[in-house]
């Protein structure tokens, strides 16, 4: 008897295939992805590969390697790769010396412009030029130049507060990757938010499930009722629109953030220079594939996934605060206050997310079932996010990806949602060239 799980491998890799049909189709007529997806070990090695490997993967925060001199060690795809930055900018490479393949780095650590390779001491500058190999000179190799041994490329890039890094040249860059985000999320100014320097402004979750059962929870609100009842107190289902333009992320927002129950993210103090709609909601995107913002106007719960198998990954949590009292070197006893208040509610949030995605995890791996209907009202974010997937793990040149469109202006797309009460600045801007558009 074959298993649920049980499936060819080329099926995964195959466009036409009928193993990615049912999540190819509009969110009204789509169903869940296949238990394989998230339970078999085989496709997670080629989900490394094929998604991971081609994808802009948020690998760091930006002011993690903002000067000369700091080394980061990250693990992309399956590959490790170290992040540095010169006068010149930021840098990645393989984590591999170009003698004999040595591991350059374990972890994080300073590194005074220069790495070397622990093994011959081959040495490189922050760049990745190779500077000298030992004892090359006492007896010479003909043909060989210290220029043409410097450490592998990978593409690096930034956006907000994060470090992006990609391993394969055909990819979109991260500008069209990301898609209208920038531009949507402009107000925020994120690139100036940082942790504040607190206890708990950090923290790390080992989470038995598959990455993408936590992404799927993170993008659709159809179980806050019965899994965050307190949450639901301060965003609300009602409350809900999507909040997703072109590019390759999912999004909702919360508009307004409610106070009348709970008032735990109003507590501290906001961004300046919000658009009124940004100063009154709470946005949730899942930014494919591994990162998941979900921004307050005081303040954001910055989550980056690193999955280390079908049924295991690390949840690397931050908190990030505008440029404030927040962000100094010592935040008011008041506000030290008001952050425990909100880092509480987030952990219990994020400790009830984490039950249910490993009870899902057990609930596919062991029992299989095969895969059930979207809810269109609730769960079209998750289709969004299904037909990246697919399209990254059965593309045969990544270079051939199409960026998912936005939403049309207006509620054409929301399924039984009623317009926003305060549409974000971008929505109203497409609104506006609509209208405009349509009567000349």
């Amino acid at each position: 008897m074959t298993t649920p799980l049980a499936r060819p491998k080329a099926e995964w890799t195959q466009s036409a295939s009928e193993f990615w049909a049912p999540n190819r189709k509009p969110v009204e007529a789509a169903f869940a992805m296949q238990p394989a997806v998230y339970a078999d070990e085989e496709f997670f090695a080629a989900e490394q590969e094929r998604l991971f490997g081609r994808a802009w993967v948020g690998v760091a925060l930006a002011c993690e390697v903002a000067r000369p001199g700091r080394l980061l060690v990250r693990s992309v795809g399956g590959r490790s790769v170290l992040l540095t930055r010169t006068e010149t900018g930021l840098h990645g490479f393989l984590n591999s010396c170009r003698h004999r393949g040595t591991e350059l780095a374990e972890a994080d650590c300073d590194i005074a412009n220069t790495i070397r390779c622990p093994y011959h001491r081959w040495h490189y500058s922050a760049d990745g030029h190779l500077v000298s190999a030992p004892m090359f000179d006492t007896v010479p190799r003909d043909g060989f130049d210290l220029a043409d041994y410097g450490l592998i490329r990978v593409r690096v890039d930034t956006w907000g507060p994060l470090v992006f890094a990609c391993l394969d040249n055909d990819s979109p860059p991260l500008s069209a990757w990301l898609g209208d985000l920038g531009d949507r999320m402009a107000a925020y100014d994120f690139e100036k938010w940082r942790p504040a320097q607190l206890d708990g402004a950090t923290c790390t979750f080992d989470v038995a499930t598959n990455w993408k059962l936590i992404v799927e929870n993170f993008a659709e609100y159809y179980h806050l009722p019965w899994v965050h009842p307190e949450l639901a107190k301060v965003s609300r289902v009602a409350d809900h629109y999507r909040y997703q333009g072109p590019g390759m992320y999912c999004g909702q927002t919360t508009t307004p953030v409610s106070g009348d129950e709970r008032d735990d993210w109003l507590k501290l103090p906001a961004a300046t220079g919000l658009h009124n709609s940004d100063a009154a909601s709470g946005r949730f995107v899942a930014l494919f594939p591994n990162v998941l913002l979900a921004v307050l106007p005081s303040h954001m719960f910055l989550m980056t996934l690193q999955p280390l198998g079908a049924g295991r990954t690390l949840e690397h949590c931050t908190f990030l605060f505008p440029p404030g009292p927040m962000t100094g070197p010592e935040p008011p006893a008041a506000l030290r206050e008001s952050f425990e208040i909100t880092r509480r509610f987030w952990i219990e949030v994020n400790d009830e997310d984490i039950d249910i995605c490993e009870r899902a995890q057990r609930g596919i791996s062991l029992g299989g079932a095969p895969p059930g209907p979207l809810a269109p009202r609730f769960e079209e974010p998750l289709n969004r996010f299904h037909k990246m997937t697919a399209d990254l793990m059965t593309l045969p040149c990544v270079a051939d990806l199409t960026v998912p469109a936005g939403d049309r202006p207006g509620n054409a797309d929301h399924y039984g949602s009623e317009p926003n009460p305060l549409p974000p600045a971008t929505e109203l801007d497409a609104t506006a060239s609509s209208v405009q558009t349509s009567s000349s």
